[in-house]
């Protein structure tokens, strides 16, 4: 009988896998920005990587580098990205701050939320948007239906 997992140590059922222009750059400010672990990295042609691993608390991100050629593009050469990474964190004062430092830019500054959480969204050097969030107070569906209403008039 195996005793292989479908779902490997360390991994959850989803994990984000980024595509960067510069990946090695990219694991550097990740390490910076929100205390990324490198876990691997499997180089690729000269100059480039064709996979890494890198770990954020408790979750994998998996990182490329650009290969056009592959139709493998990331945010910055399509000039956007519809994708928000959301990150959960402790302290998201002391989080954006340090991420900021590290070269992040400011999206949406960080507030308190109506939801409940401490919440704001960068951008890091590459394009990818993040949420960094505290969950500062717990809020049920109704109240959190009427404060979105509040908001919206």
């Amino acid at each position: 009988m195996s005793t292989l997992k479908p779902i490997p140590d360390g991994f959850h059922s989803i994990t984000p896998h980024l595509v960067c222009a510069g990946a090695t750059d990219a694991i550097d400010f990740y390490r910076r920005a929100f205390n990324a672990v490198e876990v691997m990295r499997l180089p690729g042609a000269p100059g480039k990587l064709m996979h890494a691993q890198i770990r954020i608390g408790d979750s994998s991100l998996m990182l490329v580098d650009e290969m056009p050629e592959w139709g493998s593009l990331g945010p910055a050469t399509l000039k956007g990205s519809p994708v928000t990474l959301h990150l959960y964190v402790a302290d998201a004062d002391a989080a954006f701050a340090q991420a900021i430092a590290a070269g992040a830019s400011v999206k949406m500054p960080l507030a308190d939320a109506f939801w409940g959480d401490r919440y704001g969204i960068l951008i890091d050097p590459f394009g990818h948007h993040w949420s960094i969030a505290t969950h500062i107070r717990d809020v049920g569906p109704d109240e959190m239906q009427q404060a979105m209403k509040a908001m919206m008039c």
